[in-house]
């Protein structure tokens, strides 16, 4: 292990219970030992995550949030006693390893909760919301400290929360927290004044305006948690350890906008830093023996949960802030490094780092740290491709798949996160020949998981490089984690003994001998049926730098590509104009809306031109003629890029022992591309 690492594998202590280092699992919504989309049970699933990661040196764990009252059936979590019993067995397993482990609770979402299309229909149509009452309640779902938009279908007004409901909820913590508690459960996590979720919307000004005692004064915003952890304390005594999810400030402008990193010219409608030094010391005395902080809310959402785009360690400057004024232990989570955050503990400005989704892209991360291994660690992207899916554009809803909505926190870039049984390595029955045409992602995912299965993959790749188009999806300077991935993937090629042949071009199957065919050989751009179309240079050649651009750039396309590109440009000092013929960027299902809307509140804080609604006419030399509701327009323009989509080019069709992957079976992105590799080499 590093040196420098060295501060964060020390002890320390939260209250009375020491934890072995200062490594904490950040609770991720989806790994939760209660289920979290369905009727609360004892997950096995994410208890077998838990307890690799457990295994592997973790000194605090959370697991995901468990909601205190079920999103489906409507069933407090302490009324089924016997999921604690099966927790208690497993809770002397993790202690076997050293670790210490919380349970996280949330007293629900609030106005943040993702509404799909269906749920509103269930609000909006009475009758039918009648009936489906006993089993999904989107309406109590969305109860709030006052009537106020849903932060994903704006025309729902969420209902006010009652005094009685309020009551039960703090109740319900206490009950749950005992339980807990007599299952040898370490401490647990109250979710939280963090993230606007319901607890925080009653302490933010622009979401509560009650006149009661729950609203108005600091006191009364800041009454329910405090009776929350009161209530726990009562219960189960002043030395179980009791953390809370904190946002330290909200950096909210209003509803449904965030305040980009950089951006100091706006007024804080939620958390002010000044409220939070009150705040942060009010909590503590009040019974919190743990601080567990970043930033945000819903409405700036990539704070609490940053893309790519986020700086590294983009909250720990005021994480370090805020323990100024507490004497309880705190912790900073959100794009957290080890240096970083090493440097920061043993300058006694934070007391522990908090890791997410690295876990779910290498479970083991942390022991190849301590053993010096850490270029075999797979990078975690920030992508949120798998992890969090929760989407949303124009005027939709939450635009996410059910299956998406009931099964997160799996992992784009590791298959067997959250779904270790569909993903058992198991050896096959016959060793087998398997020529990879393609040598991007896909292929080299596909090849290592048929070498760990027995096989002999060979890769052939026309080109003299590895990674084909995720090359230039990595060229951005915000996207160094994509790069790692790629070099990761050409390590493990090589430690794993995988013969590759680059500058080889197979143009028939014929051409080489094996007893099953992989082909991976990626998608060609399209191009507009525009007059012009010719002068402009496609997404992947100003990526790859094949063509520069000049200072007024015109980008054709407002999906995630030509939106990153937007981003890119402006970055480097050029004046993107982005046109987009939806009615919004990013029209994606599934494209988190951390991510998305990121892109979209950049670009409105830093006023670079975007067309919606709006089609291209012709590309002339320096000028794009566009049209829209307001008729035609020619704009000026120094290049033009257009990221208007790809067409799949597969080698040869599918067959008995012919398999498509990647782009060439179907247009998709890299978490397609990997689950669509391991499929394939899951069965062969």
């Amino acid at each position: 292990m590093q040196k420098q690492y060295e501060p964060l594998f020390t002890p320390w202590k939260i209250g009375e219970l020491e934890i072995k280092n200062r490594i904490v699992l950040a609770p991720m919504g989806g790994t939760c030992i209660f289920g979290f989309g369905e009727p609360n049970h004892f997950d096995k699933e994410a208890a077998r995550l838990m307890k690799t990661i457990a295994d592997n040196n973790c000194g605090l764990i959370i697991p995901g949030v468990a909601p205190i009252k079920d999103l489906v059936g409507g069933a407090w979590l302490y009324e089924h006693k016997w999921k604690f019993d099966q927790l208690k067995k497993f809770m002397d397993e993790v202690h076997k390893t050293g670790a210490k482990l919380f349970i996280q609770m949330t007293a629900g979402v609030g106005r943040s909760f993702a509404l799909s299309a269906m749920m509103t229909m269930l609000i909006n149509n009475k009758i039918i919301g009648t009936v489906a009452k006993p089993i999904m309640d989107p309406a109590y779902l969305t109860t709030a400290p006052s009537a106020t938009p849903n932060r994903w279908a704006e025309d729902v007004t969420c209902p006010v929360m009652t005094k009685e409901q309020i009551a039960d909820i703090v109740y319900a913590f206490g009950e749950t927290a005992r339980l807990c508690k007599e299952a040898g459960v370490d401490g647990v996590e109250i979710h939280a004044v963090h993230e606007g979720y319901l607890l925080d919307q009653f302490t933010l000004p622009y979401a509560n305006f009650r006149d009661d005692e729950y609203g108005g004064s600091f006191e009364n915003r800041y009454r329910f948690a405090v009776e929350i952890v009161q209530e726990i304390k009562k219960t189960c005594g002043k030395e179980f350890p009791v953390s809370l999810r904190y946002s330290v400030v909200s950096k909210t402008k209003g509803f449904c906008e965030g305040a980009v990193p950089g951006e100091t010219d706006f007024v804080e409608v939620g958390r002010t830093m000044e409220e939070s030094e009150k705040a942060a010391k009010y909590l503590q005395d009040a019974g919190y023996d743990l601080l567990n902080c970043d930033n945000g809310t819903y409405d700036a959402w990539y704070w609490p949960h940053p893309p790519m785009y986020m700086p590294l360690n983009c909250n720990l400057e005021e994480v370090k802030h805020i323990k100024k004024f507490v004497d309880i232990p705190v912790a900073c989570a959100g794009r957290m490094t080890l240096e970083a955050g090493a440097e920061a503990v043993k300058n006694g400005e934070i007391d522990a780092v908090a890791i997410g989704r690295q876990f779910l892209a290498d479970p083991t991360w942390l022991t190849k740290v301590i053993e010096d291994r850490e270029e075999d660690i797979k990078p975690c992207l920030s992508c949120h491709g798998a992890c969090l899916t929760m989407a949303k554009h124009g005027k939709s809803a939450n635009d996410q798949d059910l299956l998406e909505s009931v099964s997160m926190c799996r992992c784009a870039i590791n298959p067997a996160s959250m779904q270790s049984k569909k993903y058992k390595l198991h050896k096959a029955l016959k060793k087998k020949k398997v020529a990879i045409i393609g040598g991007g992602i896909a292929g080299m995912e596909a090849a290592q998981r048929l070498k760990l299965r027995g096989h002999e993959p060979i890769i052939y790749e026309k080109s003299g490089e590895l990674g084909g188009v995720f090359i230039a999806a990595a060229a951005p300077d915000f996207k160094e984690q994509d790069k790692a991935l790629i070099e990761w993937e050409k390590r493990q090629l090589d430690k794993m003994g995988i013969e590759v042949h680059l500058g080889t071009e197979v143009k028939s199957l014929d051409d080489i001998k094996a007893d099953e065919y992989i082909i991976a050989t990626g998608a060609k751009a399209k191009t507009l049926p525009i007059p012009g179309a010719d002068k402009a240079m496609d997404a992947t050649d100003y990526l790859l730098e094949k063509q520069s651009v000049g200072d007024t750039v015109v980008i054709i396309g407002g999906g995630l590509t030509g939106s990153e590109i937007g981003y890119d440009l402006h970055r480097k000092g050029k004046n993107p104009i982005i046109v987009e013929m939806q009615d919004d960027l990013m029209c994606v299902k599934n494209l988190c809306l951390a991510n998305s809307s990121f892109l979209r509140d950049y670009f409105k804080s830093n006023k670079v031109p975007v067309y919606l609604n709006t089609k291209t006419k012709e590309i002339g030399d320096g000028y794009v003629v566009i049209e829209n509701a307001d008729g035609e327009k020619k704009i000026p323009c120094d290049s033009v890029i257009t990221s208007v989509g790809y067409t799949s080019t597969p080698l040869a069709p599918k067959g008995k022992n012919v398999h498509l992957i990647g782009d060439c079976n179907k247009v998709g992105n890299l978490r397609t591309a990997i689950w669509a590799a391991w499929d394939i080499a899951q069965k062969i």
